[in-house]
């Protein structure tokens, strides 16, 4: 199988779908010869058969210099739009263990022990932007944070999965970064047991709060996601370096557990959650013109800048 990635990229007529084939993008409408594949939303709804049309045309273009350079392409968030975007809270052990020295507190105990399930939280699907983005610093927050994450792209409609089964149901892997404004998650003048100290819409779903890219590499192309190495840089100066195998309820735990409350649909993307080093542990905050920098191992970097 050649390898590609999946990639929507801007055109004078509009974002199309491609496929990265060494150095190279090719339109996958005009590679596969079917004009339904123009946007990545159509081929994740189609993934069962598409599968083969892009392995098929990946091996055609291969080293046909008819495509356009990659360095010359212009990246689009891989999804245009997801139509959920589930992130995974608490879910990396390094991360909670930082959390609680900065906080000056005992660790919260696993929540395995506990009988606890994954725990996610919704991001506005329109707060994607693409790699290389310049994302502006919400007007009422100072304190926004970086949070580099495995994300899962949804290939197939997924209800009540078992967890052995899980990762069949994934079309791919990119990366996402969860932006939060720290200094918007809870009310002031709310007192703290009440329902309605917390504000999800402010700390996360702001414009721009969730770089997704640079591209979607194929399922088939990670055959473990819980063995991946995650790294962020601030400025090129390393802030995260972790691995997926830190996670506490794995990608396919948290795949099986979302369909068992809501039907997961093609598209749909899974944040799995960010280990150490955030910010907010070391009371750093990104400001404009900062430069940040997320990798995972096997799928690639995801840069953007704050405005």
């Amino acid at each position: 199988m050649k390898s590609y990635k999946l990639v929507t990229y801007g055109t004078a007529q509009g974002p199309r779908s491609g496929i990265a084939v060494e150095e190279e993008v090719f339109d996958v409408a005009a590679s596969t010869g079917r004009s339904t594949y123009a946007t990545t939303l159509a081929i994740l709804n189609d993934w069962e058969a598409a599968q083969a049309a892009l392995e098929s045309a990946a091996e055609l273009e291969k080293g046909k210099p008819r495509g356009i350079p990659l360095d010359q392409v212009r990246l689009l968030v891989p999804v245009l739009y997801p139509s959920v975007i589930f992130c995974a809270g608490a879910n990396y052990s390094d991360h909670l263990l930082e959390m609680a020295r900065a906080r000056k507190i005992e660790p919260d105990p696993d929540p395995r022990t506990l009988g606890l399930k994954p725990w996610h939280f919704i991001k506005a699907s329109r707060s994607v932007v693409e790699t290389q983005s310049i994302v502006p610093l919400p007007e009422h927050s100072r304190m926004v944070d970086w949070e580099a994450e495995l994300a899962a792209v949804i290939g197939r409609p997924a209800k009540n999965v078992p967890i052995d089964q899980a990762l069949d149901y994934v079309a791919g892997y990119t990366v996402a970064n969860d932006l939060s404004a720290r200094d918007l998650s809870v009310r002031p003048h709310i007192p703290d047991t009440s329902p309605f100290k917390h504000d999800w819409v402010g700390q996360k779903s702001f414009d721009g709060a969730c770089p997704v890219g640079p591209w979607i590499v194929p399922a088939k192309e990670i055959p473990d996601p819980q063995n991946l190495s995650i790294k962020l840089w601030v400025n090129n100066v390393l802030k995260q370096d972790s691995h997926t195998s830190k996670m506490i309820f794995s990608t396919a735990e948290q795949i099986a557990h979302l369909s068992t409350r809501i039907t997961l649909h093609p598209g749909d993307l899974i944040l799995t959650g960010t280990p150490a080093g955030v910010g907010m542990a070391r009371h750093e905050f990104l400001k404009a013109g900062d430069e940040v920098k997320a990798w995972i191992e096997g799928i690639g970097t995801l840069t953007f800048k704050m405005g």
